[in-house]
C-alpha cells in the first residue's frame, strides 16, 4: 500500500510551505529547543538536534532498538499454541487516514497545536532571556 508522503514530517510553518527539510533548518529548529530548554544558543547538544530532525521529517519518537523490540511477537502464559506467531491481516486504512485512524483534518489541527505549543514556548523562552540575560533557568 502506498502511502502519501503529506502525511509524514512538517508540510508547514506558519501557514508557509516549508518544501525539503535542510540541515539549516534543523540547526534552526534545534536552537530553538535549546532556548526553550533553558540554554543558551550556542549549547546545542546532539539530543536537541536529534529531536529537531525526527519534529521536521515526521520521523517516530520511538528508537529504532525499541521498535523492533515492540515488534517481536509476545507469548501469553497459558497460550496452548505459544510458537505460533498467527497472520498478519490487511488493515483497512482510508487514504485520507494516517496509522492511527486519524482523519487528514485531525492530523493537521494535531500538527497546528503542535507548532503553536512550540512557538509558545520559544517565545516564552526569548522574553524570559530578554528580562535577565545573565540569568539561566535550570531545567
Amino acid at each position: 500500500m502506498n502511502t502519501n508522503p503529506l502525511t509524514k514530517g512538517v508540510v508547514s510553518e506558519n501557514f508557509k510551505g516549508i518544501g525539503t527539510v535542510t540541515d539549516e533548518m534543523v540547526e534552526k529548529r534545534a536552537v530553538e529547543l535549546a532556548l526553550i530548554n533553558g540554554r543558551a544558543a550556542k549549547d546545542v547538544s546532539e539530543t536537541d538536534y536529534a529531536q529537531a530532525k525526527r519534529e521536521l521529517t515526521g520521523e517516530s519518537d520511538i528508537d529504532p532498538e525499541e521498535a523492533a523490540l515492540d515488534e517481536l511477537p509476545q507469548t501469553v502464559p497459558g497460550d496452548p499454541f505459544p510458537d505460533s506467531t498467527g497472520r498478519q491481516v490487511p488493515n483497512s486504512i482510508e487514504d485520507d487516514e494516517d496509522g492511527e485512524g486519524r482523519s487528514i483534518g485531525e492530523q493537521l489541527v494535531s500538527d497546528g497545536l503542535n507548532e503553536a505549543e512550540h512557538d509558545q514556548m520559544l517565545q516564552a523562552a526569548r522574553d524570559a532571556e530578554k528580562k535577565d540575560p545573565t540569568e539561566k533557568t535550570d531545567r
